[in-house]
Order: C-alpha cells, then structure tokens, then sequence
C-alpha cells in the first residue's frame, strides 16, 4: 500500500510510526526541563545562602535527603497517574494534563524565592506523574503484537529523552554558572513549553493511541474491562512485579549520578579547563555525559540485541537486564579509582577521566535495561491495567531514587559544628582579598569589589591540618603552618578525639579538614550588620574520613549490583517460564499490513 494513501496516524518514518517521533520530541523537551532542573537540584540546594548567587544553604547531607525523597515521589506519582489515565481520562489526555502542570512547575521554580522553589516541585511532581508512565504506554500501543521492532522503537524513544538530558545538562548548568541560579531553572522551563507545543501539534498522528478504553476510537472492546485476568496474565503480571524489583536496584545504583556523583564531581574531580570564559567545567555539565552516550551508543546497543536475537541467542528481557545491571555496577570500580587517587593527596582531586569511563559503563548498562523494560512492560501488561502497570514501574523507578538518595546520604558525614570566636580582624590573617561580584542591597547593581570575604558576610573556609598533641586537639593553617585553634569552637570534641585517638593521628601524621565559616543565614539578611564579622557559624569534616566513606559506599554498590545481576542469570528460565512465550516469534510488522493498535493479551 502507498504511504500517499495512508490515515496519518498509519505513516511511518524510518521504518517507524510517525506518531513515534511525535512523542520523541515530546518527551526529548519535557525531560530537557527535568534534567535540566535536576543538574542544578542538589548543587543549589548544598549552595551558602551567603554565597555570591544564593541556594538554600543545607548540607549535603540534607540535599541529598530532599534529592531522594523528591525524585522518589516525581516516579511514585506515576501510580496515580496510570490510574487517573486507565479509569478516567485514557492515557492521551493524561499526558496533555501532566504537561500543563509541568508548564507551571518549572516556570514558578524560575521565581527566586522559597516558596516558589517548594511550590515548583510538587507541581513537577503531579506533572510528571501524569506524563511519564502514559507517554511510555503510547509508544508501545503504536505497535502491533509480536512487532520485533518495538524493542527498538523504545531505544530511539529513550535517545529522544536523552538528547533533550543531554542539551539540557549543558546549557542550563552553564546559564546557571553564569547569570545564577533563577535563570537555569528558567531556561528549563522554557524547554517544557515547547514539548507542550510538540504534543498538540502532533494529536493528528495519535488518533489511534492512548485512547480511553471506552471511547470508540480506542478500537479495544470495552468488555475487556471488565473480564478477571485469566492465568496466563497472572503470571504474566507476576513476572512484572518481580522485574521491578531489577528496577529499583538498578536505579538505586544509577540514580547516584544526580546525587552523590553530582556533589563527588563537584568537589573532588578537576575540573580546571582554563578557559577565558569558563576557567572550570560547572559540575553540572558532567550529567551531560550519560545523555550524550546514550544519543552516541543508543541505536548501536538497539541494533545490536536485535541481531543478537535473530543470531538464535538468550535475548529474553530479563537476561537484557541481568546483564544491563552488571554492567552498570561495574562503573563504580572507576569512581572507587577516582576516589584512591583524590586521597592519595592531602586536599587532593580526581582527574576528569574517571568519571567519563564511570558514565560511559552506567550509560551502556543503562540501555540494556531501561528502555527493555519500557518495552517489556507493554509486551505482559493486561490491556485494561496498561498504564497503571506503566504506573507501578515508574514507582519502582522512584523508589530505586529514594534508595539511591538514602546509600548517597549515608556517604556524607554529619559534619563537626560550631561557631566563630574570633573578631573579623584576625580572620584577615588567614584570608585573602578577592574580586567580589555582588548586587548592591540598595541600587540592586552588580558591582565588584575587592574586600575580604568576611567584610561582605560571605563565607570562606581554611585547610588545616588536625592532630592531637598533649591530649589536646591542634589544628594549624596547612599553608601558613600558624595555630587556628583561637579562631573558632566547635561541639562534640570527644567524638572528635576519640576519632584521633583510634586511628594514631599525630603531629607527624595528621589529618586535614576544610573548615567552613558561614554567616548565620538570618543575620546575613540583617542590612544594618553587613560586615560586623559577628554571627558566623563553622562546620567540617575530617577529609580522610570522609574519603573513605565515599570509597566504600563506591565499593559497596560494585558488589551489590553485580552479585544481583548473577543471581537474576540463575533464575532466568523460572523467571521466563512465567511469560508464557511474551516474547517469542518477533518479527517486523508494519502498519499498512493491518489496522489496529494494541498492547498486549494472552
């Protein structure tokens, strides 16, 4: 049949449906915001309220905590979600609902204050629960059952999302380094618009998809809803259930990158390029890595498995993902590298490289397992639980975040705390002037100036060494070599010399810590007391300390994912059984051969 004769929502391109590529674009800008956001998240959150382009102030400890608990509740969302789209609305209006609340999310994040920061969430929240789970259902419901192409049809959908992670991993961390927080989280939501925009322009290609079960356009008799799931989607659904539990592994793992990863590369990786305009790469771009091999090594994994089946060879899902998991998991063998050689030097760094070959085995583990299970879902999932079923995966997904927020919580020390005891004069001491770009309180301009950091309420921190001598615990300017001890006073200094004390820290051997002075954040608002030097409160941690904490948490989540993938490998055939042959028989059917869409049935 001529493609000149076909209804739009029957034309394929590339050897795909078209309406595939509506929802790549879709999805690619809607994920441009989200990422986008992301990148930013922790980074802004872990920001000094009295640094030159304020965040929130918490520790990172604490930003970690939100970290997991918001990219927990963005996929838990999705439960209702497929609910709301399978009961009521069907998943097409779902989406176009999900996106006006995305719309509104990011633009008021762009809004700088704290109210809008936490308002901008639980709108992406609702958003995206609405979106996500039905999108991904629409691409499976363009292809017909046992349609060998629709495992690659969800690689080319996930290369859209990551182009739009990829794009936005870069520009919006680099607007934000340059012109502040505000403008990122703008700039992200800008990006939002225009997969709103795609989305209504492109309804002429999704006549046939998405479609309430009960409207006639859905072409699926609406008895079906009706009708008790018989055995087979039983098991079917079992098989379902126990693969999420590959999921929330798997993304507990991966979900590192914007969390721990983020603050790791923000910290402790070199990221010196010396360039005029950007003399450092900001952390942020880093997530930009994973995108971009996806968009890179996308196509070539999707190809490859597809030959790997036709080669007569183990290509069921769950082997695919066996397999993604490991390789994942092995990625942190790079970071525990990373980690022995920014230790191995007093206030040391890791080099850039680490983290490249990091990503490049989290992305290639990534497109094993994610997209495959996308895909496996819409092969097993009963047509009347479809996006409900949608739904759960992208719950799991989000407790695999939560999880991934808890084990890069767990990283992070809870840090030394205590307060300045010194006037601002003999802060001067162990500072420097520096070029300081600020907005005037008063005229709101952006001036500079050269002061110390103290005179302008920002923060500064000192490397010192620490040791006990005497029983008393002695910390020194580690350039200067001076004692700074007279400088500030701190709580819990038994826990902190009983610490000395167990690992033999001496004079000869000592530890070292980056102590922080930051203005209370309260009294930094105060215009009348700008500059007094007083009120400023310090933490640290013990750099060693907290190296080693970073390197086993590296080393544990090597173990775990590996031990898990082998264990799925030696329960494959029960776990295959179960779908009752799901994925047998693939071949390529196009659409001008038959009409109708479909899920999946038994």
């Amino acid at each position: 049949m001529s493609t000149t004769t076909l209804q739009p929502h029957q034309r394929e391109l590339f050897g795909h449906p078209i309406g595939l590529y509506v929802l790549f674009f879709t999805e690619m800008w809607e994920r441009f915001s989200y990422y986008g956001m992301r990148g930013l998240l922790t980074l802004y959150i872990a920001t000094s309220a009295t640094a030159v382009d304020p965040g929130l102030g918490w520790s990172g400890k604490d930003a970690l905590w939100l970290y997991g608990w918001y990219t927990m509740l963005v996929y838990v969302a999705s439960i209702p979600g497929g609910i709301i789209a399978d009961k009521w609305l069907g998943q097409k209006k779902t989406v176009m609902l999900g996106g006006f609340l995305l719309v509104l999310g990011h633009i008021t994040l762009a809004i700088p204050q704290s109210w809008a920061f936490f308002t901008g969430l639980i709108l992406i929240i609702l958003g995206v629960g609405g979106l996500k789970p039905n999108i991904s259902t629409m691409v499976g419901g363009l292809y017909k059952k046992g349609d060998i192409r629709r495992d690659s049809g969800f690689t080319i959908f996930y290369i859209g999302i990551n182009i739009g992670a990829f794009l936005a991993s870069i520009t919006v961390g680099i607007v934000a380094f340059k012109y502040g927080w505000h403008y990122g989280f703008g700039l992200a939501g800008l990006g939002m618009i225009l997969g709103q925009i795609v989305y209504i322009w492109g309804q002429k290609f999704l006549t046939h998809v998405g479609n309430f079960i009960g409207d006639k356009s859905s072409n699926i008799d609406p008895e079906i809803a009706k009708k008790p799931l018989n055995k087979i989607e039983k098991d079917r659904v079992i098989v379902l259930l126990i693969s999420f539990l590959i999921v929330i592994v798997f993304w507990g793992a991966f979900e590192q990158a914007g969390g721990l990863m983020n603050l790791y590369t923000d910290t402790k990786v070199d990221r010196v390029i010396g360039l005029s305009w950007l003399p450092e790469i900001p952390a942020a771009v880093f997530q930009s890595l994973n995108a971009g091999y996806i968009i890179i090594f996308g196509t070539l994994i999707g190809g490859f498995w597809i030959w790997w089946k036709k080669s007569g060879k183990e290509s069921s899902s769950i082997f695919k993902m066996a397999i993604g998991t490991i390789i994942m998991g092995l990625g942190y063998v790079f970071m525990m590298f990373a980690s022995k050689e920014a230790s191995s030097v007093e206030f040391g760094k890791a080099a850039m490289v680490w983290v490249f070959l990091a990503y490049f085995f989290h992305t290639i583990g990534e497109l094993c397992t994610s997209p495959v299970s996308l895909s496996f879902i819409t092969k097993l999932a009963p047509v009347k639980y479809a996006s409900i079923m949608m739904g759960v995966y992208f719950a799991a997904t989000g407790f695999g975040n939560k999880l991934a927020g808890n084990i890069g919580e767990s990283s992070q020390l809870e840090p030394y705390e205590g307060k300045m005891i010194a006037n601002k004069e003999e802060i001067f001491n162990f500072t420097s002037k520096d070029s300081i770009e600020f907005k005037d309180r008063a005229t709101k301009k952006i001036t500079k100036t050269f002061k110390y950091p103290i005179e302008k309420d920002r923060n500064f921190s000192i490397k010192s060494t620490v040791y006990l001598e005497n029983d008393n615990i002695i910390f020194n300017d580690y350039k200067k070599k001076t004692n700074i001890n007279h400088l500030f006073d701190f709580d819990n200094k038994a826990g902190l010399k009983a610490y000395l004390v167990e690992n033999k820290v001496t004079k000869e051997s000592p530890y070292h810590a980056s102590i922080l002075f930051e203005k209370n954040k309260e009294e930094s608002k105060k215009i009348e007391n700008e500059g007094d030097g007083k009120n400023y409160e310090v933490s640290f941690v013990i750099e060693e300390e907290q190296s080693k904490q970073e390197y086993n948490t590296f080393r544990m989540l090597v173990i775990f994912t590996v031990a898990f993938g082998i264990l799925l490998l030696l329960f494959l055939k029960k776990l295959k059984k179960l779908t009752h042959g799901a994925e047998d028989n693939e071949h390529e059917i196009h659409n001008d051969e038959t009409e109708g869409f479909e899920l999946a049935d038994n």
